[in-house]
């Protein structure tokens, strides 16, 4: 995103709300609400009840796009889904899994397809979590391998890849993040940048990080956070002062999606969307 000093042309923050903080809503409340609340788009997360992208048809796809038109919501998708690809295991398999890696390549591609259907510019992915006694250079290969892949099938398609740094994952870290751009080589693949994850894993001022990293960010995701540790929560009940972080977005020209991440707060989701973009709002 080009940085620009004339305050006149900046992009105003467009928020959205991730669908895995409706987990108990159908996908069209969810949006209907989404809507309604005042957001400008949805991170839509791919799951079980939210369009699991290996039994929804065409047909579907094309209907929830029209039904996004409708509401003016813009999209982009997310693959952060729990228990997707194994009902047992918590994201898993992964990108670096000993086993099963490919099945989560093939829910990635299945992820860009969806994305290039709805016109949603971006897909996040993350690396998942290194198994025990996995070597980290084999974890290495075998990430590579499969985001090479699966950003040859996003740019065919016109799609971004935005690799999310997870705390706990083999990706956690901006670091990470650049060493794995480098080593895949791939002009399709982004960074998505969760600011919640900025205070969790890195030492240096979020929005000097957010100024550095200007040109690699295709999608953003926000939450609190309290005493570093990674457990989202509403803004404003953490220790995050999101006036400096929202006007790093603005100085930089960001103009994609930063969307709001609450999974845990599906059982009041509507009250929580509708606090979330208030204090947003307030503080940016």
């Amino acid at each position: 995103m080009k940085t620009t000093d004339d305050t006149s042309r900046k992009h105003p923050l467009r928020f959205g709300y991730n669908t895995n903080g409706f987990a108990h809503h159908t996908l069209e409340d969810a949006l209907h609400i989404i809507s309604e609340i005042g957001y400008d788009g949805v991170a839509l997360t791919l799951d079980v009840h939210h369009l699991n992208p290996f039994t929804a048809t065409q047909s579907r796809v094309r209907t929830l796009g029209r039904l996004l038109r409708r509401l003016k919501l813009d999209v982009v998708v997310e693959t952060g889904a729990r228990y997707l690809l194994d009902p047992r295991h918590k994201h898993e398999p992964s990108f670096v899994s000993a086993s099963g890696s490919r099945k989560r390549v093939a829910f990635a591609k299945a992820a860009v397809d969806i994305a290039a259907l709805l016109g949603a510019p971006v897909v996040t992915v993350h690396s998942g979590v290194l198994s025990p006694g996995t070597r980290p250079k084999v974890a290495e290969r075998r990430l590579a391998s499969g985001l090479r892949s699966v950003c040859r099938h996003a740019g065919e398609r016109g799609v971004v890849i935005g690799l999310e740094p997870e705390p706990g994952m083999y990706v956690e870290t901006v670091a990470d993040y650049y060493k794995v751009k480098k080593k895949v080589a791939h002009p399709s693949l982004m960074l998505t940048l969760d600011v919640g994850h900025l205070f969790c894993t890195e030492r240096d001022n979020p929005v000097d990080i957010i100024a550095h990293l200007a040109d690699d960010i295709a999608n953003v995701h926000i939450e609190d956070i309290k005493d570093g540790r990674h457990f989202h929560l509403p803004p404003g009940e953490g220790d995050i002062d999101f006036a400096p972080v929202l006007n790093a977005f603005r100085t930089i020209d960001y103009s994609g999606l930063v969307a709001v991440e609450l999974s845990r707060n599906s059982h009041n989701a509507p009250e929580a969307a509708r606090e979330a973009i208030k204090y947003l709002r307030q503080k940016g």
